[in-house]
This record gives C-alpha cells, structure tokens and sequence, in this order.
C-alpha cells in the first residue's frame, strides 16, 4: 500500500498478492484461484466487535463453557455467505447441545445388542433404504453448497439430516424393543449412515466427530477422519421419497391423537383409511411408530372416531372405547365455542364493504378458505359432540 491509511482490504489484497508471489517462486504455479472473504463479526447490537469497544467475547471462555465445536457451530450458524456474523451467545449453547445429540445417538446405538440368528424386520428395511437415499440426496446438497462456498447452508443440511430425519425418525424406527436385540443388518447399515453422517459433520465439528469415528469401529493404526474421503451419492428416487414423507405425516397425526386425547403409547389403535390407501407399502413402518394394531381400508369412518386429512385421503382412529366421554364433550365443547367465535370473526370481516373493496383478491381469498376451513372443522365438531352424546 502507497497511502499512509492502511485499510482492511488493502491488507487482504497485500498479503494475497504476497501468496500468489510465493507460490510462483517456491512451486512455479499460482497457489490458488479463490479468496473467500468472511463477514464482519457483530454483537447483539449491531456493532463491529473491537478491542477498543470491549464487546469481543474470550475465546478461552466460550470454550470452556460450550466446547470447541460448540462454538464453531455456533459462528457458522451466524455466517450465511455474503453477511455478516451476528453473534450471540445462544448460538454456541445450540452447537453444544448439538454435541449432546450426537454423542447420545452414538451411546444408543452402541449400546444394542446384536443378534445374528435374526432376521430384519420389514419396518427397519424400509427405514434403511429411505434413510439411505435421504443421506444420498443430502450428500449432493453439500456438495453443491461447498461448490459455491455457501459453507452455513451446508453445516445447515446436515445439521437437519442428523437431528430431524436420523435421530428423530430413523433410529426411532429401526430401535429394537425394550431389553430386546437388533439383527445385524439393520445394525450394520446404522453404523454405515453413522460413519457418513460423521464424514459430512467433520468439517464443522472436528473434535466430537474423529472422537466418535475411532470408537465406531476398529481403525488401522494412524487412521483418521481427517482424511477419509466423502461417500459418494447415488441417484435418489424421489417418488418413494415422498411416499415416505406421507406416511412421516400420517404418523405425526395419529401420535397427534394420541396426546390430545391422552392415550397412553402401549396403548393398542386402529388406523382406519377411507376409501384407498396412497402409501400401503409404507404400513409396517406406520405400524411400529403408531404402535397400531392394524391398518384398514374402509368406505365410511368409524363412528366417534378422530379423523384427519391428509391431501384428499381421510384417516381415522376410533376412540369411543378408550377416552373419558365427559372430559371429551367438554374439550370438544370448549373448542366449538372457539371456533364459532373465530369464524364469527371471519364473517363481519368479509361482512364489510371497505375491506372486501380495498383488500388484494389474495387475502380476500384467504379469508375465505379461513371461513370454509373454519365452517367445515365446525361441522366435525358437532358431528362428534352428538356421537358422543348418546352415549
């Protein structure tokens, strides 16, 4: 720099005009091609953290209280490309806890006992070849992301793969039961997505990741994640992609009922289809999370039972034998009165003539979907109030 004022980008520039020199006077080709700048790192107000304000937290401190990949996952959460970095303490506290999940996922399934006499359970084979292809499509999210240097969309996707789609849902589904053993395959292919899914973490979270690499499985002396490659992805098939994600809501549905009309889980339901089935394939899986005791096809719906809709397809779990008729009227009560005053609401508003003249054709429309969604969960409400009524 010729000016006395050295600014930051003048230093950037020097020193990577520095690198490129050297590369071609100690290797003969230029080092690199791209320089990622970072954003500006941010306190909780907006300002630049410096020395000079004191709002630059200790490095030192942060990993004491939330753990070296903590905090790096914290920053990286903060880091979207092309921004700045707003940090907040609470951003490590999730990368921590973060921690936690990974290394309680690994205890669990180190902690099964395999059987090899047994064979795999048609709900666990379904999961592993739906966990793999989501692993796969994840895989090539990352890839791209890293491509383009989008490094927190990246952390993000897997972030969401191990907390959301393997911890919640597949080790939910390829679990054994209580005290009971796993059959080698399923158990086999877990430690698989586990592997990849440390592969994929590493970058992010080096420490916790080699840690649990070395204990996966036996390593050849000096192995390392380090520098283990990245599985490679497989095309994907979408269509039994979605499929699962119909039967992923069908079972958050019924588990829905389940709380709302506190039925204990060991409790034994019928799911009942009406019509046909969209997803039959998906029913040992559907099973197992549900704790069902069948699934049937149906033309009409079981009297008193709760019923929900998914696309065009109803579902419905009779209930009548197994809830508190009174304590039912008196919810079903409670929430027809809500319901009727919500759509009251919706009425006057669509009543007025200055607002159906000034309002954007959207939000007229919207209102009205509100008033027949409104209208038609009403029309349940009764319909099940006077089922149970003349019990």
């Amino acid at each position: 720099p010729t000016s006395d004022l050295v600014t930051g980008p003048d230093i950037i520039f020097f020193w990577v005009a520095r690198m490129i020199m050297a590369g071609y006077e100690y290797r003969g080709k230029m080092p690199f091609k791209s320089v990622y700048f970072t954003g500006i790192v941010r306190d909780k107000l907006g300002r630049k953290m410096s020395k000079s304000l004191g709002n630059s937290p200790d490095p030192l401190q942060l990993i004491e209280q939330y753990g070296a990949d903590g905090v790096r996952m914290g920053l990286m959460l903060a880091a979207p490309a092309g921004n700045d970095i707003p940090f907040d303490d609470a951003l490590c506290e999730q990368g921590r806890n973060f921690n936690n999940k990974i290394w309680n996922a690994f205890r669990l399934v180190k902690g099964w006992t395999v059987d090899d006499t047994i064979a795999q359970p048609e709900a666990s084979a379904i999961a592993v070849k739906w966990f793999k292809m989501q692993l796969d499509k994840t895989i090539a999210e990352v890839d791209d992301s890293f491509s383009k240097y989008r490094l927190s969309e990246a952390m993000m996707a897997v972030y969401k793969l191990f907390w959301d789609e393997f911890s919640s849902w597949y080790l939910e589904m390829v679990k054994p039961g209580y005290q009971q053993p796993i059959d080698k395959a399923t158990y086999e292919a877990t430690l698989g997505f586990f592997d990849a899914l440390l592969r994929l973490l590493h970058p992010f979270m080096p420490f916790i990741t080699e840690e649990l690499w070395q204990q996966l499985r036996e390593r050849e002396p000096g192995a390392s994640l380090m520098v283990t490659l990245m599985k490679e992805p497989l095309e994907v098939n979408e269509k039994f992609l979605q499929e699962f994600e119909l039967a992923k809501e069908i079972i958050s549905n019924v588990r829905s009922i389940r709380l709302q009309k506190n039925i204990a889980l060991k409790e034994q339901l019928e799911l009942q289809v009406v019509d046909s089935h969209p997803v039959e394939k998906m029913n040992p899986v559907i099973i197992k999370m549900c704790n069902l005791s069948a699934i049937n096809v149906v033309f009409k719906k079981a009297e008193g039972a709760a019923s929900f809709m998914i696309g065009t397809t109803e579902f419905a779990v009779p209930l009548i034998d197994m809830i508190d008729v009174d304590a039912e009227i008196t919810r079903l009560l409670a929430e027809l009165k809500h319901k009727e005053s919500f759509l009251q609401g919706i009425v006057k508003k669509l009543s007025n003539e200055k607002f159906v003249n000034n309002a954007p054709a959207a939000v007229i429309e919207l209102e009205r979907k509100k008033q027949a969604d409104a209208e038609s969960i009403i029309r349940s409400l009764k319909e099940s109030l006077t089922i149970l009524l003349k019990k």
